[in-house]
């Protein structure tokens, strides 16, 4: 099995609310039609927009959502009727493979089949600085980091996909995508996020940690930053 992500982008005639409602039923339903294990569909829609000053926006236009799809094969000649859904209902896609971990396991706000998760999911689509090799990148990220962005934030799911390869003609050069759940609090108080709610000193202490760690692995004028709704429609096993 492989997991497939389809980075998404909205016409912009076309209102948030109404594009979020295609994506998860009409596109949802037709990938679980065509065989996937698993979908989840992440929008940029009016519940994360608290959340907006969150944003960073790097490739332009700005990302408004994904697809996750789990399937048996990532092959043109299997994919594509996946690709063809798709590009059926948003303007312009852009398809990844990734290797997925998932350091933290969303146990404490648990998603319900097709509902909205509880708080909100930020992605990060990061590209590998020139500075460091593959290999380099992903010790300093998996092996280092990992730990301070579980230690320093107030984060209940943090998934790490690694790009294998772009699928699709022109997409962007990302080198991974990041997941990280938050309560809802956090869209708009940063003690929150950090996990520092009263406490000014480990508000510092940690916002300072997770800065540096990042910028060992990170241009921060090359990433993408998107506040998103999570809908599992159907996880993995489920």
């Amino acid at each position: 099995m492989e997991k497939i992500i389809y980075v998404l982008w909205r016409d912009a005639q076309t209102p948030a609310d109404q594009w979020s409602r295609t994506l998860r039923a009409q596109l949802a339903d037709k990938l679980l039609s065509l065989g996937a294990h698993g979908v989840q569909i992440n929008v940029a829609d009016a519940d994360v927009e608290p959340a907006a000053a969150l944003r960073q926006t790097n490739t332009h236009p700005g990302i408004e959502g994904i697809a996750a799809v789990w399937i048996d094969s990532a092959n043109t000649m299997f994919r594509q009727p996946f690709d063809d859904a798709v590009r059926a209902v948003v303007p312009h896609m852009a398809a990844y493979l990734v290797t997925e971990s998932q350091p933290i396991r969303n146990t404490r706000f648990p998603a319900k089949p097709g509902e909205r998760t509880s708080g909100f999911s930020q992605f990060a689509f990061l590209k590998r600085p020139p500075r460091l090799t593959h290999d380099a990148w992903l010790d300093v990220w998996h092996h280092h980091h990992t730990r301070i962005a579980i230690d320093t934030q107030d984060n209940f799911l943090y998934v790490q996909n690694v790009v294998v390869r772009a699928l699709t003609h022109a997409a962007p050069g990302y080198d991974a995508i990041v997941e990280e759940c938050f309560p809802a609090a956090a869209m708009t108080d940063p003690h929150a996020f950090f996990d520092a709610v009263g406490d000014d000193e480990k508000f510092q202490r940690n916002v300072a940690q997770m800065m540096d760690s990042c910028a060992r692995f990170i241009d921060f004028d090359k990433i993408d930053v998107v506040p998103t709704s999570q809908y599992v429609v159907k996880a993995i096993g489920g």
